[in-house]
């Protein structure tokens, strides 16, 4: 597991709130392949269909995705005072303990202290243990909990669930709306949502160009939409099969191309210095930024982020600050659409691999 502190993203945008995607695609008349696509080099930024991915490109690339499935993860309880509170769970920690999140319509709550009680249908019951990730901490927006419940946790979460929302959406979806086509293994509190314009026949499509798709699993946990916050632990597991591709997609030359954040992270992790990588799982408090740039990942596919966020580091490791603050500027002027069921991002910084490269991000 490897460590790092907050790292500061360079780029800086204000979001206008007419670009907040307030509803599924779907919603709008529109398929999850056909949102726009800003594919952004270092020489041009292009304007596209999602749908047209396989143009942007090239034989031999590798497309590396999460099967991580999204889970009901908001619960709505109260706590022993009475209040109402929303519990997003985040990710366990233990048997019957897990790292959440309370909320409630304003926002998070950070008045919780251990010892706590909150209530959830159905007779469940949370105890507040102690602040996450550092149990010292008088307020945390994060806490370590023990859940009481009779049923497997995520039969709970799938019976009484819902899926984890914020304000800028209109309306409440029904969990389909959060899974990508990818997801095999349940266990992300927020869809890892880069994945979510893949259909199948764009899949064939990248295959018959002569791109390789593999997957990684990482399970997305409840995201900082706090400004100054580092990325939480999350967990992780890259299969021997595609660090294997991997290593022998940049051996001939061709791209990585992380499908997310969160597959992007999970390589990072498993990731040597010289950019070979190798299989591993477990969990990753990895922070990526311009003073530890991307050494396995060539290309990222990726939806908007908002101003400040976590993410905007991360992005920058693999693709640099001048060519993100690009990407970033000419969406807004042209009013591409924000957030999870919002429109997306090619960043390449470049046009093939070096081989055996350890390569610099400016």
């Amino acid at each position: 597991m490897v460590s790092a502190s907050l790292a500061v993203a360079h780029t800086s945008f204000t979001l206008p709130e007419r670009l907040h995607a307030t509803e599924p695609p779907e919603a709008r008349g529109v398929t999850r392949d056909e949102v726009r696509l800003l594919v952004a080099r270092p020489d041009k930024v292009e304007h596209a269909r999602f749908s047209n991915l396989r143009d942007h490109l090239l034989p031999g690339d590798l497309v590396v995705v999460n099967t991580s499935a999204t889970l009901a993860a908001a619960v709505d309880g109260f706590h022993s005072d009475g209040r109402p509170v929303t519990v997003h769970f985040s990710s366990p920690v233990e048997p019957d303990s897990w790292v959440i999140e309370l909320r409630d319509s304003n926002g998070p709550l950070p008045g919780a202290a251990d010892g706590d009680i909150l209530y959830l249908p159905q007779g469940a019951r949370i105890d507040m243990l102690a602040a996450h990730p550092d149990p010292e901490l008088g307020r945390s927006r994060l806490w370590r909990a023990h859940l009481q419940v009779d049923l497997d946790e995520e039969q709970y979460l799938a019976r009484y669930g819902r899926p984890i929302t914020y304000g800028y959406l209109h309306g409440r979806w029904p969990l389909s709306d959060y899974q990508t086509i990818f997801g095999r293994q349940q266990g992300s509190a927020e869809m890892p949502s880069a994945g979510r314009p893949f259909t199948d026949r764009l899949v064939t499509d990248l295959v018959v160009r002569g791109i390789n798709v593999a997957p990684v699993l990482l399970h997305a946990g409840v995201s900082s939409l706090e400004a100054g916050e580092a990325p939480q632990e999350e967990r992780y597991d890259v299969p021997c099969s595609t660090a294997w591709l991997v290593n022998e997609t940049h051996e001939a030359g061709g791209r990585v191309i992380a499908v997310g954040t969160t597959v992007t992270r999970a390589l990072e992790t498993v990731a040597r210095p010289d950019g070979i990588v190798v299989c591993g799982s477990g969990r990753t408090d990895l922070v990526l930024g311009t003073d530890r740039p991307a050494r396995a990942v060539d290309g990222l596919i990726t939806g908007w982020h908002p101003p400040q966020a976590s993410h905007l580091s991360l992005l920058e490791a693999v693709a640099g600050p001048k060519l993100v603050q690009r990407a970033y500027d000419a969406a807004i002027e042209a009013g591409y659409l924000w957030h999870e069921f919002g429109d997306s991002c090619l960043l390449l910084p470049h046009s093939r691999a070096a081989k055996g490269y350890l390569r610099k991000v400016s």
